[in-house]
């Protein structure tokens, strides 16, 4: 994907690009009191989701086809391009022929390489030259992720952007979808030139996460963001905890700092030139570190014993991270850290049972 176009014409490659409007198209006149709410504050992309995939079959699935007239006249009324989800064929079939401008595969849909090249298929037919997103999947899964990028590129779309909309996770947790900054930042750090979106909506599940997410994102270097706005949103009918206000989204959006990206970095050096030797220092630290469990993993060889002990794992993940959590760093990253080490001093041990090492 290395010819990876612009997504969208120049005159709206402004920074943020902001994407917004109703999690559902409900009525013509929920949404063109939207969109003229949203055309005055200076949004130039309205969304609405024509078709809803729900988790569980009895809820609102979408209005359907009957919604595109209410998307041409805001595209007719206020001059916005129009964007909406599309999950199958007939979808994005439908969506062309009734003239929306934009397209985005969902992250249901995006876990499903089957799902997606239909999709890609069906826009490789149409010979239509349009702008489409590809949420992440629901799962932290970034190859997941790029193959449906990839599979929409294969059928002739080179206008792709990413939407970071968060993933999945049991439980109860602060977020509806957990970030996982470092994922999209990977994806970023593969393909430069593509456009980074995030769904603060999606990510936080709650209105008044949308404010901070949408901070971090573009600190993390995010080309815009896509916000569910409804003039009504207490009375949605779907995620209207996450919806706002065009109101308050345009506080938001004239509240949130831009970085200036073409800042001189000399001032950095002395602190990166520090950054360096340490992690040098920490590779060194991880080096002896295996060296001991690599003799450990011999006297285990030697007295029959097996290599992982799971009581010894345990006391050390709530020692380690209650540690990291007194000196302010996050319970959840020393877990990923101290399992990532605990899985090398494994396969280093396991090689020594095998006679490798």
């Amino acid at each position: 994907m290395k010819d990876i176009q612009s997504l969208f014409p120049s005159e709206l490659n402004e920074h943020p690009l902001v994407i917004a409007g109703p999690c559902s198209a409900e009525s013509e006149e929920q949404v063109l009191n939207t969109a003229r709410q949203l055309a005055r504050n200076g949004v130039k992309i309205f969304r609405a989701g024509i078709w809803k995939p729900r988790t569980k079959p009895g809820g609102f699935e979408g209005v359907g086809s009957v919604g595109f007239p209410w998307l041409a006249k805001v595209k007719e009324e206020t001059g916005m391009l129009t964007a909406t989800e599309v999950a199958n064929r007939q979808h994005v079939e439908v969506a062309l022929e009734a003239g929306v401008d934009i397209l985005w595969i969902g992250s249901r849909t995006s876990a499903n390489p089957f799902a997606v090249q239909e999709i890609a298929d069906a826009l490789s037919s149409s010979g239509c030259d349009i702008p489409v997103l590809v949420k992440n999947p629901v799962n932290p899964d970034l190859e997941l992720w790029i193959g449906a990028l990839q599979r929409v590129y294969n059928a002739g779309i080179h206008r792709l952007g990413a939407i970071h909309r968060g993933f999945s996770a049991y439980g109860k947790h602060i977020y509806r979808n957990m970030p996982q900054w470092h994922i999209p930042i990977e994806l970023r750090r593969r393909y430069p030139n593509l456009t980074m979106i995030c769904d603060p909506s999606h990510i936080g599940g709650k209105r008044e996460l949308i404010a901070p997410l949408s901070q971090q994102a573009l600190d993390m270097g995010f080309d815009g963001l896509i916000i569910e706005s409804h003039c009504d949103p207490d009375c949605a009918w779907s995620d209207k905890a996450q919806q706002i206000t065009p109101e308050v989204l345009d506080v938001i959006l004239n509240t949130l700092v831009l970085r200036e990206s073409v800042v001189t970095t000399e001032s950095l050096a002395l602190l990166r030139r520090q950054i360096d030797s340490l992690d040098n220092e920490l590779l060194e630290v991880l080096n002896k570190r295996m060296a001991v469990s690599r003799e450990i993993g011999k006297y285990k060889k030697e007295h029959s014993m097996p290599v992982v002990q799971i009581g010894r794992h345990d006391e050390i993940m709530q020692n380690r991270v209650r540690a990291a959590e007194d000196m302010g760093m996050d319970g959840d990253f020393m877990r990923i850290v101290l399992s990532a080490i605990h899985e090398e001093s494994v396969r280093q041990q396991i090689e020594i049972f095998n006679g490798k090492q």
